[in-house]
């Protein structure tokens, strides 16, 4: 089944340039010129968004924020491409949950490979699927399936990228993750990122587990472990 691609740009020449390159990749395309019209497309879930972020009606920050709350697209890969050079919008980007934030302008190869390398990582490898799709520590339960996680008897939403750290913290308790290892593992490596993410994602998944923050060690000067 192909895949489908949500691209959303108010530049009409440039999403008919993004359009004629996937479509010849083998990919559905469907297209949008603003955050709101993209929101309303993606009522039927794409397998992947590529947002610019100045846009009219509703930027991509906002449009990324509330995909990425919503808990029919939170599981939705976004994939920033925009002419902002900001390190700060950068962070923002990805902060909200985006898994790329690509400058441009890029050659169509590029941005292909880019793409392909979103979805590969979106979809789970063999071993991935192996796994328990039920993570239990404690009061904490983490669903794999449904990207779900339960806090004693209340459901708590964490974006993809929040879920994707707990999720890889609580299934190894005890071992301890570097930053980089984190890094690596939830953004590979065809993102490049800073370390402040990492702390700033850490930073809001134990905000939202509340007393059962402390479940996730801080190791001074190396990364983090979920206690055993």
């Amino acid at each position: 089944m192909k895949k489908r691609i949500l691209v959303v740009d108010d530049e009409r020449d440039i999403v008919d340039l993004l359009r004629y390159n996937l479509v010849k990749e083998g990919y559905e395309v469907v297209s949008a010129y603003n955050g709101k019209e993209a929101l309303e497309k993606a009522a039927h879930p794409p397998d992947l968004v590529i947002l610019d972020v100045m846009m009219p009606v509703l930027d991509g920050f906002e449009t990324c924020k509330k995909l990425k709350s919503d808990p029919r697209t939170s599981g939705v890969p976004v994939l920033f491409l925009t002419a902002s050079s900001s390190e700060i919008d950068e962070v923002v980007g990805l902060e909200l949950g985006a898994d790329d934030y690509i400058q441009k302008p890029i050659s169509p190869r590029k941005l292909v490979a880019r793409v392909k390398a979103v979805l590969r990582r979106a979809s789970p490898s063999q071993d991935e699927a192996a796994e328990p799709p039920v993570i239990r520590a404690g009061r904490l339960e983490i669903n794999r399936t449904t990207f779900t996680v339960r806090v004693g008897k209340k459901e708590v939403f964490f974006p993809r990228k929040e879920f994707e750290l707990l999720a890889l913290l609580a299934s190894s308790p005890g071992k301890v993750f570097s930053r980089e290892m984190l890094l690596q593992s939830i953004w590979g490596s065809d993102v490049v990122v800073i370390d402040r993410t990492i702390d700033v994602h850490i930073r809001k998944i134990r905000e939202k587990l509340g007393e059962d923050a402390p479940s996730i060690e801080t190791i001074k000067g190396v990364g983090y472990k979920f206690k055993d």
